[in-house]
């Protein structure tokens, strides 16, 4: 069976949001996941809740990669984050993002995951997996509309079926 691949994503943390597209964007796909991942979802906007519920998930699962979803009200398409950061530290994501996103259509590559709880998760998960074989990634979700929705999905079914062919 193939290593599990970990996905993130995000409960809703202001009042006019009645939900997370990190967590919409998953429940979207969730019947074209492959079999190996696995979904935490709805995890706390919280500094510290959500790196240690992720740790326990990545001990208890050992994926080979782990994909943290969250929102990112103004941006337009899906984004890839290069990189983590913690105050002068910076790590980067091991996986070739030019390569992640070739064969999607609305995916773009960013050098800034914010300085909120998305940045700070995906810092922490960097920090733990970077002598390990397993991967990170954040993805950076835009509001889901109508008239983006199914260019979101394609897209991020496209990132993980080639993380899934990651050995």
């Amino acid at each position: 069976m193939a290593l599990p691949i970990l996905i993130t994503s995000f409960r809703p943390w202001k009042a006019h949001q009645g939900l997370n597209s990190s967590d919409v964007l998953l429940t979207q796909v969730a019947a074209k996941l492959p079999d190996n991942v696995i979904c935490l979802r709805w995890l706390p906007v919280n500094f510290d809740l959500a790196p240690m519920q992720v740790m326990s998930h990545i001990v208890q699962y050992l994926p080979k990669v782990v994909i943290c979803c969250g929102m990112a009200e103004n941006r337009k398409t899906l984004t890839v984050e290069q990189w983590g950061t913690y105050k002068d530290q910076r790590l980067a994501t091991p996986i070739d993002l030019q390569t992640l996103i070739q064969k999607t259509i609305y995916t773009h590559i960013s050098y800034d995951a914010g300085d909120f709880v998305c940045n700070r998760l995906y810092y922490r998960v960097l920090h733990h997996l970077q002598h390990q074989s397993a991967a990170a990634l954040f993805v950076h979700v835009p509001v889901i509309t109508p008239a983006n929705q199914a260019v979101l999905e394609f897209d991020f079914l496209k990132i993980v079926d080639h993380l899934n062919r990651r050995e």
